[in-house]
């Protein structure tokens, strides 16, 4: 008797946790609103696309962070999420920025939505690929991705909430170091 009701909590308990993970992974994964800003000046145009994390918006901060560098360079950016660039000319931009979250170990479905059907052949690509700490095969997913679309993927990084960016600066904000390796890593990204 105590084992088959044993058997009935475990599996009430593990019902119960699929009905919530898949809950938050819908509420996770839905697209978010429009919103973009414009950057610089220059006749190089480059579009970075991410869809807002609705717990912890880092995407948004690494992307401006991203576009604020790239247009210290000289160069035109529009920094916005996949509900804006959906209403955009994608072809008018030169390269391209995706910035995916990583969701049950895979980049985000808005963010790969848009790389679907958009046109990125012989276009320079960076992947920018977030989460907690478990990205690998998420950034793996989202290199894939582009390559198969044939983009030219000139760079790939993951950044992290939960887990150190950089062992060497553990007492600082994690999302701090983020955006400086952010920062530093823009100003040289693409050609």
């Amino acid at each position: 008797m105590k084992t088959k009701a044993i058997s009935i909590i475990t599996v009430l308990a593990f019902s119960g946790l699929l009905v919530v993970w898949t809950i938050l992974t819908v509420w996770t994964e839905a697209k978010g609103p429009p919103k973009s800003i414009d950057l610089g000046n220059g006749k190089k145009q480059v579009l970075i696309v991410y869809d807002p994390d609705p717990i912890c918006n880092l995407d948004e901060k690494v992307c401006v962070t991203f576009g604020k560098a790239l247009a210290k360079r000289g160069i035109k950016v529009k920094v916005a999420t996949v509900s804006a660039a959906d209403k955009l000319n994608a072809a008018d931009f030169e390269a391209y920025v995706f910035c995916a979250n990583t969701y049950n170990w895979r980049p985000d479905r808005a963010v790969t939505g848009f790389i679907e059907k958009t046109s990125i052949t012989d276009k320079p690509v960076i992947a920018i690929t977030l989460g907690s700490g478990s990205t690998e095969s998420s950034q793996k997913a989202l290199e894939k991705l582009i390559l198969k679309k044939k983009g030219k993927l000139v760079g790939s990084r993951s950044f992290w909430l939960l887990r150190p960016n950089d062992e060497l600066r553990m007492e600082e904000s994690n999302v701090k170091v983020a955006l400086s390796m952010v920062d530093e890593w823009a100003k040289s990204a693409l050609p």
